[in-house]
């Protein structure tokens, strides 16, 4: 079983046992996507202290370069394991730098340093930036980055209730539906 295949399998058994009805409406990819980052976080916080506190390089060029680091091993970690995709490497390689750039800019630099100037705490406000750039990189690596997966289904995905096919019984035993409000003013009452 290829490594992809074999993550894949894991993620959806962990999706499976997630408790509160979340594994009715979480992906396996979501799953698998807090992982890998959480994993690329700590490489990201390892690499800085190594460049600024241990190098003595400026916080601005350890921090880019650690962040840079850390991004592009979430990059092959997400396309190999998570979304086990097979688009084209010069297509998606340059829409992930640009939602990197603008993660960069908008959440890393912008919203922390928005946050702190506003008097929350530094700590505080990249922990609050640190979760809206979650949301914003998973949603542009399932949707927009790796969006040859997002058009296939998950093959570990539960299908939810509106996807359930029914049975000619059920069908036929369903009441109709009463007509919407507009078409009912305008029938006349039959008795």
């Amino acid at each position: 079983m290829p490594p992809g295949a074999r993550f894949a399998s894991a993620m959806t058994a962990v999706t499976r046992r997630l408790p509160f009805g979340l594994a009715d409406v979480v992906a396996p990819s979501l799953v698998g996507y807090l992982l890998i980052n959480l994993c690329t976080f700590f490489l990201d916080l390892a690499l800085l202290a190594a460049f600024h506190g241990g190098l003595r390089w400026p916080i601005p060029l350890a921090v880019t370069l650690s962040y840079g680091t850390a991004g592009m091993v979430s990059y092959v970690a997400n396309r190999v394991l998570n979304f086990r995709s097979h688009g084209a490497l010069g297509r998606q390689l340059p829409l992930y730098v640009l939602v990197m750039v603008s993660n960069y800019l908008m959440f890393v630099l912008g919203l922390t340093t928005g946050l702190a100037a506003a008097g929350i705490y530094y700590e505080l406000a990249r922990i609050l930036a640190a979760a809206c750039e979650g949301v914003y990189l998973y949603c542009c690596m399932r949707w927009i980055v790796f969006r040859d997966v997002a058009r296939r289904p998950d093959p570990g995905q539960r299908p939810g209730p509106a996807a359930a096919p029914q049975s000619a019984t059920a069908r036929q035993a369903a009441p109709p539906l009463p007509p919407p409000p507009s078409q009912a003013a305008a029938r006349p009452e039959r008795s």
